[in-house]
């Protein structure tokens, strides 16, 4: 049995009944086999044995008041996965899904995306069972109070900066960096996603969109084509959809089709973009309410995004939307390219579809980067008291995603697996985390 096989049999039996875990530990170790096992000083270092086991696992419980004067009790997660080469950085989840099994899979897949981005951060992910959905604003602080109460002493600027991710925005931000302030009696760097007005950075709202879009371009260009005059299909219609939806109509592309969980609306013009943010970030409601903007576009309820004929795809919704029915049907209308905009959108199934019928594929750790990366932009600005223009952090991201591209290009390549940018992510995401581990140590 190789060490790769080894390693991976012995976690799955250590850490049973979590199957999103093991979903990304058999999706990263499978692809890295062939590399890991021509390499013998990781298996020497014990690499793999110490990867797959976060650093710290934090559970607690969070008890908090709602508006009828009743005691709730949800539980609290920050797992600290990695620090070889920076602060763990990830973001907190509140939604009813959360649990370790989905906090371990995401903070695991998040060590390899922040290698890729180039920048000093390791890896780490929390939450919580919370659903801020319904709740009122006292309700949520609250509940953000009672959370950063025990979060606070795990985390700090040099040891752990979370930042929002799903049910977390800039309320949820501001709440919890509140109550960091006043138990900390420090003001400093320690969450990210912050309003602009105490610390926060132009350019974070747009960065995972546009991220995803830079590097789908690039993709395209180093195989001789473009954005330019392409069909684009995006699932979803939240802060990733809107943006990277932004960013290809400004690269002369036409977004044909958005969703959300309740169906999906197809515009065979061209999404109206603006329309899309009134319902979505002003209104709240629902993608149904964008024919009431333009008539002739055709909304279908429930899923089906993907049999809408495109040139790339990008899933920017939720993991695992994209089987392999979706990716056969995606091949057989002349798809040319998929992004990964969410993370792990796409099964194993349907990845290994798109690799066997040349369909060029930029999984999310390096698709979907641009939002931690500039995440740890901002905490640059931050930790200088310096605040930097929206053209300079864009154009800084724009750079980060063409070298992640280039880099996972050139790892897949030197593995004689050329295009396969899933290992050659994992790769390049892996190397550097494995020298810094060996070279610091026993840790």
């Amino acid at each position: 049995m190789s060490y790769t096989a080894k390693v991976l049999e012995q976690a799955i039996k250590r850490n049973p009944h979590e199957p999103e875990f093991h979903q990304a530990m058999t999706e990263i170790l499978t692809t890295l086999q062939p590399f890991v096992d021509s390499h013998p000083e990781y298996e020497r270092a014990g690499v793999l044995e110490r990867l797959v086991e976060p650093e710290r696992v934090i559970m607690f419980r969070v008890p908090w008041v709602d508006d009828a004067g009743k005691m709730q009790v949800n539980k609290g997660y920050r797992v600290q996965f990695n620090s070889a080469i920076g602060p763990y950085k990830g973001g907190l989840r509140f939604h009813p899904s959360v649990s370790l099994s989905i906090i371990k899979f995401l903070g695991f897949e998040q060590i390899f995306k922040n290698s890729l981005t180039g920048q000093p951060i390791g890896g780490g992910k929390g939450g919580s069972d919370f659903d801020p959905k319904g709740k009122s604003d006292r309700e949520v602080m609250a509940f953000c109070q009672s959370f950063m109460t025990e979060l606070f002493r795990h985390i700090g600027q040099n040891t752990d900066v979370p930042a929002g991710d799903i049910g977390v925005g800039g309320r949820e931000i501001g709440f919890m960096f509140g109550q960091y302030k006043r138990l900390a009696n420090s003001f400093e760097g320690v969450l990210t996603g912050k309003g602009l007005v105490y610390g926060g950075s132009l350019a974070r709202t747009e960065a995972t969109g546009y991220g995803l879009v830079y590097l789908t371009d690039e993709m395209l260009r180093q195989h001789g084509k473009s954005l330019e005059g392409k069909t684009v299909v995006i699932s979803g219609s939240g802060n990733v959809a809107i943006y990277a939806t932004q960013k290809v109509q400004q690269l002369g592309g036409k977004v044909l089709a958005l969703s959300d969980s309740n169906g999906y609306i197809y515009d065979a013009e061209g999404i109206d973009l603006a329309a899309v943010k009134d319902i979505k970030e002003i209104k709240r409601g629902r993608i149904s309410e964008y024919k009431n903007y333009r008539p002739k576009a055709v909304y279908t309820e429930g899923t089906g995004i993907w049999n809408v004929k495109c040139d790339v795809a990008l899933p920017c919704a939720t993991q695992n939307e994209l089987g392999e029915t979706d990716a056969k049907t995606l091949v057989k209308n002349g798809c040319i390219a998929v992004g990964e905009g969410a993370n792990m959108p796409t099964t194993a199934e349907a990845t290994e579809v798109f690799l066997q019928n040349k369909v060029l594929f930029a999984p999310g750790k390096a698709a979907n980067a641009g939002g931690v990366a500039t995440s740890a932009l901002e905490m640059s600005q931050n930790s200088m008291r310096a605040s930097w223009s929206f053209d300079e952090v864009d154009q800084k991201l724009k750079v980060i995603m063409v070298n992640i591209y280039n880099n996972i290009a050139a790892a897949a390549k030197e593995a004689g697996q050329e295009d396969n940018f899933v290992a050659g992510a994992n790769i390049a995401g892996f190397k550097k985390v494995a020298e810094a581990m060996i070279l610091q140590g026993a840790i």
